[in-house]
């Protein structure tokens, strides 16, 4: 099946699972990432049930905190 990724497509197997699109993509700190199918948040809680499907788009997105 075929997904996007951080804006760029890619082959994946079908049936693929939130975590094991975190485990492939290599994420950096998987806790404090974010995480968007389809412009909709899945909550941390939910990542392990969540099933990618053929056309879904995923974003990681890491919020940081700074300023003066």
């Amino acid at each position: 099946m075929y997904i996007t990724v951080a804006g760029n497509g890619k082959e994946v197997k079908k049936g693929l699972t939130l975590p094991e699109l975190i485990e492939l993509e290599q994420v950096e700190m998987p806790d404090y990432v974010t995480i968007s199918v389809n412009d909709v948040f899945i909550d941390a809680d939910k990542r392990a049930d969540t099933v990618l499907k053929d056309g879904d788009t995923v974003e990681f997105l890491y919020f940081m905190g700074g300023g003066c």
